[in-house]
């Protein structure tokens, strides 16, 4: 009886294709927040920070790569896996900058203190070995 359920739901729910869209809607979506955000703020407090470093400020201006542009992409799912790196690596730069502090901390409900970004970083991992899948703009013909 067991099995047959399982099998019966297993039907009913067997769709990687819009598993695929549900992911790339969901990270692309929640990251053009933060892109529309720099938009509106500006990314100078961005480019403060690399300049710090050492580094030439004008490379603030790729947050809208990462955050505007390959969030488009993976939702439309226009060059959805080499975008998804793109977007990854973003959040890789941007946890580097910011973020290395809170690398061994846990917030007050006990989440690690990088959760957020890593949820983001392994959802533009995962996005770039799925691919896109059937429900997109332009899909890989090759792969099918």
């Amino acid at each position: 009886m067991l099995t047959s359920l399982n099998q019966a739901f297993t039907r009913l729910t067997d769709h990687p294709d819009g598993g695929k869209l549900l992911l790339r809607l969901t990270f692309g979506l929640l990251m053009l927040f933060h892109g529309v955000a720099k938009i509106e703020h500006g990314v100078s407090w961005i480019s403060e920070m690399l300049q710090a470093q050492g580094l030439p400020g004008f490379v603030a201006y790729g947050v809208f790569i990462g955050e505007i542009v390959t969030p488009v992409l993976m939702v439309l799912g226009i060059f959805t896996r080499p975008a998804a790196l793109i977007y990854a690596v973003n959040l890789l730069v941007a946890t580097l900058m910011v973020g290395t502090g809170k690398f061994l901390t846990l917030t007050d409900v006990g989440a690690w203190g990088l959760e957020n970004e890593m949820l983001y970083f392994m959802g533009g991992i995962i996005i770039m070995l799925l691919g896109s899948g059937r429900y997109s703009v332009v899909s890989n013909q090759a792969l099918r």
